[in-house]
């Protein structure tokens, strides 16, 4: 096996260590992408678990297309009576984001994707053995310190979203019933052997073993309808990744049905050549701001139904390329980034929602509430048909420039903001020339759409004074404005990632010799 470096850049220490341990084993930005999610979804409580939904974007090294791994989260119910539905969940409302509702409960757990899509990945592009890239995860199971972005959530909602599950509770706080802190160490009980149960059978055994029978018991003795049918009759897809030109590089990133990747691609290509040079001017600023409000006017995420996503998804690129700016009118995730010497990458962004609160007995998993995001799910907790994946913000990206031969793998956590966070980085740091830490660092804005249009902003960016909408300030380097993880090779420089000062996260780099 031929041994490759490999930059990891990923939520915390210990997944990005996860990625370079297995490089240093001979894996390859797939198997350290793999590892690292593994870690994430293993040490990020609240934030994400590996009963989730996930994307993986991989680049191969040998000039074959990009492709996306489609690992998102479905409809559950099949085989229910009409009865069934509209059970064991309920609404709450949080100080988390400004004030966010959500629906939580047993009866809000999508059937998850997330092992699915990496055991894809990693069956059709990686180099080690499944259960060497699990076993860090297994390792970190057996007791991880807690992180400050999964404590920073956890501190509005552990007692409203967690508080009411006993197993769930127990894991988060101390004796004295107190949240756990920053750096404290968590152990959740019976996760460890959940793992290497993964490690040993593979990822089936969530979705037709011993995993997935205590799953559905679970959710049948609570009102949920995640069904072993459901579970059983999940398959990650394998599709075509979305392709963008910008500059001299060449992105591909998530295509439809998901929207984030739609979203990010028509952004960049509006904004191919802006900014001019360096950072953005108050005219590029308002440039960026028009073209926030006409790629979010189109209103992709609040499509609940594949094929009209996929049909709208097409239309609005088509129109982009055809007509550009003038033809348009009007927590909860976490992302790993890794490539390697020999000019792969793979992005990986994973999300359970707000969680459900529930874990399932025995097995240590949290479980998602993807049924119950408000914002993604605009018809009802329970109102689509058994099966259908629902819609996602996401957009893990790889891209190849073609003057070297450089990749980049890269995406962010942050809902709506990611597709603005992205498009934001890549045009700094294709066009605007800035390195990838500068790009990363430099201040925000995004167009809310929800309801009335307005600009929300990081204070030390230069707004022009024809701002063309109302805005709002907010801190330098605010969470709210995503989190983007960058791992980059180029021929002249080497390896290299990059972190977001938003929020906490780590890179690592391993390099052949250390």
């Amino acid at each position: 096996m031929t041994a490759r470096g490999i930059a990891v850049a990923a939520p915390n220490d210990g997944a990005a260590q996860a990625g370079v341990r297995v490089a240093a084993d001979g894996g390859n930005a797939v198997d350290a992408a793999t590892a690292a999610a593994l870690v994430t979804m293993t040490t990020e409580p609240g934030v994400v678990s590996l009963a989730s939904g996930a994307y993986v974007t991989v680049l191969p090294p040998d000039g074959s297309p990009p492709v996306t791994v489609d690992g998102w989260v479905e409809m559950p119910g099949r085989g229910l009576p009409p009865e069934r539905f509209g059970q064991g969940v309920w609404d709450i409302t949080t100080e988390y984001g400004g004030g966010t509702t959500m629906t939580i409960g047993h009866g809000s757990v999508a059937t998850p994707g997330s092992l699915k899509a990496l055991d894809l990945a990693h069956r059709a592009h990686g180099l080690l053995p499944w259960a060497r890239v699990v076993e860090p995860a297994v390792e970190a199971a057996e007791g991880f310190p807690h992180g400050d972005a999964s404590h920073r959530y956890l501190s509005h909602v552990h007692e409203l979203v967690f508080g009411w599950h006993p197993d769930s509770h127990a894991a988060l706080h101390d004796d004295a019933g107190e949240l756990i802190g920053p750096g404290d160490t968590v152990v959740v009980p019976h996760l460890a052997a959940t793992l290497r149960q993964i490690a040993d059978q593979g990822a089936e055994t969530l979705y037709t073993g011993d995993l997935a029978g205590l799953i559905a018991d679970d959710m049948a003795a609570n009102g949920g309808i995640l069904t072993r049918a459901d579970l059983a009759a999940y398959d990650a897809v394998v599709r075509p990744a979305l392709e963008v030109r910008t500059g001299d590089w060449r992105f591909a990133t998530n295509p439809s049905p998901a929207v984030g990747g739609v979203v990010t691609a028509a952004m960049l290509t509006l904004l191919d050549g802006v900014p001019a040079r360096g950072a953005w001017s108050p005219l590029e600023v308002g440039q960026l701001v028009r073209v926030e409000a006409a790629v979010l006017g189109a209103r992709l995420a609040e499509l609940d139904l594949e094929d009209t996503r996929v049909a709208r998804a097409e239309q609005l690129l088509a129109t982009v390329a055809a007509d550009g700016l003038r033809g348009l009118g009007s927590p909860s995730t976490a992302h790993v980034s890794a490539v390697d010497d020999h000019g792969a990458a793979c992005a990986v962004t994973m999300s359970a929602g707000y969680s459900s609160g529930a874990v399932t007995p025995g097995t240590g998993l949290w479980l998602n509430n993807a049924l119950g995001e408000q914002e993604l799910n605009h018809a009802g907790v329970h109102s689509l048909p058994p099966g259908t994946r629902l819609t996602s913000n996401m957009a893990p990206t790889v891209g190849r420039r073609d003057s070297d031969g450089a990749v980049l793998a890269i995406g962010s956590p942050g809902s709506d903001r990611i597709s603005t966070a992205l498009a934001q980085v890549l045009a700094l740091f294709v066009n605007g020339g800035l390195d990838l830490h500068s790009a990363i660092a430099h201040p925000r804005a995004h167009v809310r759409v929800r309801n009335d249009m307005l600009v929300d902003h990081e204070d030390d960016l230069e707004l022009p004074a024809d701002l063309p909408l109302l805005s709002r300030t907010m801190p330098a380097h605010s969470m709210y404005f995503g989190g983007v993880g960058a791992a980059m090779w180029t021929p002249s420089i080497g390896l290299l990632a990059a972190g977001d000062p938003r929020r906490t996260g780590a890179v690592a780099v391993h390099t052949l010799g250390t």
